[in-house]
């Protein structure tokens, strides 16, 4: 099996894209071994949803940096929810971070069902 395309949450493209150059670097790298099947050093599950979502987690200059992707949705790895986190205490991902990404999976497995149905 060959790898599988990096598809994107519009949202969550625009929010990469202002990411420092070097972090989109390493990010893309990441998304890509996951792409390959694999799992980079700097990714984990994410706990804050079902299973199949991933957390790429980096570092760079003080600030923390987050990818989140569905490795089970469809035939892609889907980037679902990109952001800068800004709580300088405790690493737990912020509640509201969380239910964006629930709110845009269940839109997503929406849309792919639909386009299922029209294919």
């Amino acid at each position: 099996m060959g790898a599988r395309l990096i598809s994107w949450i519009n949202a969550a493209r625009r929010d990469f894209e202002r990411f420092p150059d070097d972090v989109q670097a390493d990010m893309l790298r990441a998304l890509t071994i996951a792409a390959e099947g694999g799992k980079a050093d700097i990714a984990r599950p994410f706990k804050g949803v079902d299973g199949g979502v991933f957390e790429i987690a980096l570092k760079h200059r003080g600030d923390a940096f987050r990818v989140l992707y569905a490795a089970k949705i469809g035939a892609d790895i889907w980037v679902i929810h990109v952001f800068q986190k800004k709580s300088k205490t405790g690493i737990k991902t912020p509640q509201m971070d969380v239910d964006l990404v629930r709110e845009r999976i269940k839109r997503l497995k929406e849309a792919l069902q639909w386009m299922t149905i029209l294919n």
